[in-house]
């Protein structure tokens, strides 16, 4: 509820926007659709944007761990088809049966002179670790390559001739690409000629499987990317259409809350109104007659001891029936007073202002009042105080003119959650929706909520032919929003 702001002269008129101690509706619906939409909005699409990335990362590995085998066991089908192709072409030399040097040095200008690629070659070693033939690179023929490691301390000639010596196959290894002069990973397939303690062997190098396993991680990265783009559109998209959605209910709300502030402020002026009419009438027919009749006594005594000593005496009944009258009108004025605000209130607190009042009551109406304060005591603030107060004057004064009660329950019960204050009667009770409904019945009930509202506090109503309960509670932490 927003602050109502008094002029000098008693009228109200409505807040504006952004003046000191003015909550503006516009900032509060702003961070209600900030928590309420575009926090969550941003944290889900965040939080799918990351899943997205992850399950794709995910899904690269997968597939790179997939792919990685088949890429390999095509590159070893080659290999040992180009393996086969050699030991076919110089078949009918070694299978001939000869030893001979003419022999051996045809054997390696087959192999010399077969080639697949770039940098596909065959390669002879003996046992020994003695390069025979090395087409790329004649400057290692002749060569004892035995003791030959690659970066990573590994002796390569005698991993493959260990591999040709237990029956050939597969053996990869790191080795000087021609072409590029870099050592690169290799795959090699070695045999053995047994009968001239030969090692023939042949190796493709696995670049292109690299290659191949680095375009799926690349493709995948960029499918990543898109999707992300994808992602951060719709975020966009859907940011745009909260921020359409929020001005259109803020104009809406902006509205309504204009209609609500006005409808407030002539509801405040008309109960000013009608409480400076109920004391013009307190005043006239009460306070203003009794001190008429008070001159009235006066003037007779004084009149009394102008007429001289023997009628003296009869000035003194006057003069005590003034005094009484005088009396009363203290009394009628301290009830108007308290009626207004109870000093008890201020000084004592809320409980001793309940007592007061159930007292007054009871001295008025005549009614059984029965007064109850449970756990507790902590002070109050003044506008809690004040509201709870107002919101048993009111309930009462429902009782006096509606109920037909004969006993009145004023309870108050407060704990870690804040204060329940309860009044129950045995009167006839009432309708409550239609009275609520009703524009003229239903205003004190109106003026209780708004009050508690204030507070963030709550008020229930049960009513049946057995009475009337009228349940009010107001959180521990309540504070008003405005006054």
């Amino acid at each position: 509820m927003e602050k109502i702001r008094a002029t000098t002269q008693g009228d109200y008129v409505l807040p504006r926007s952004g003046e000191a101690g003015y909550p503006g509706a516009e900032g509060r619906l702003r961070r209600k659709i900030l928590l309420l939409a575009v926090v969550p909005l941003v944290v889900a699409c965040i939080a799918i944007a990351l899943a997205i990335r992850q399950q794709g990362e995910a899904l690269a590995r997968e597939e790179g761990a997939a792919v990685a085998p088949v890429l390999n066991a095509m590159k070893e089908a080659e290999l040992k088809h180009y393996m086969e192709l050699a030991r076919a072409a110089i078949a009918p030399i070694y299978d001939s049966g000869r030893n001979d040097a003419a022999a051996q040095q045809q054997v390696k200008d087959v192999l010399s002179h077969l080639a697949f690629g770039v940098d596909g070659y065959f390669f002879v070693y003996d046992l020994s670790g003695n390069n025979l033939m090395h087409p790329r690179q004649p400057e290692l023929v002749g060569r004892n390559l035995w003791e030959l490691r690659d970066p990573n301390g590994t002796p390569t000639i005698q991993r493959l001739l260990a591999r040709a010596k237990g029956g050939g196959g597969y053996e990869p290894y790191l080795w000087e690409r021609p072409t590029t002069h870099r050592m690169e990973q290799k795959l090699g397939y070695v045999i053995l000629l047994e009968r001239w303690g030969w090692m023939v062997g042949t190796g493709i190098y696995l670049d292109d499987v690299d290659e191949a396993l680095q375009r799926i991680h690349t493709e995948s990265a960029r499918q990543i990317e898109t999707n992300l783009q994808v992602v951060a559109a719709i975020a966009v998209v859907a940011a745009l259409l909260v921020a359409v959605a929020g001005l259109a209910l803020n104009i809406s709300e902006h509205r309504l809350a204009d209609v609500k502030l006005r409808a407030l402020a002539r509801q405040v002026v008309s109960s000013q109104e009608e409480e400076r009419a109920r004391l013009s009438r307190e005043l006239h027919d009460g306070v203003s007659q009794m001190l008429v009749s008070v001159k009235f006594f006066v003037e007779s005594a004084r009149g009394r001891l102008a007429q001289g000593p023997e009628r003296a005496g009869e000035a003194v009944p006057l003069l005590e029936r003034g005094i009484a009258r005088l009396n009363e009108i203290l009394g009628e004025v301290r009830r108007i007073s308290h009626a207004l605000r109870p000093a008890l209130l201020d000084d004592l607190g809320l409980a001793a202002a309940l007592d007061h009042l159930g007292r007054d009551f009871a001295d008025r109406t005549g009614l059984a009042v029965s007064v109850s304060h449970r756990g507790g005591g902590g002070e109050l603030p003044e506008a809690v105080a004040t509201a709870l107060f107002r919101v048993a004057q009111e309930a009462l004064s429902n009782v006096e003119r509606h109920a037909g009660a004969a006993s009145v329950g004023i309870e108050t019960t407060q704990d870690a959650l804040g204060l329940r204050l309860t009044i129950s009667d045995d009167g006839q009770g009432f309708d409550v929706a239609e009275v609520e409904r009703h524009p003229r019945s239903g205003i004190g009930l109106r003026n209780m909520r708004e009050r508690l509202a204030a507070l963030r506090g709550t008020l229930s109503i049960e009513s049946d032919e057995r009475g009337t309960v009228v349940s009010v509670f107001v959180p521990a932490d309540a504070h008003p929003f405005f006054g």
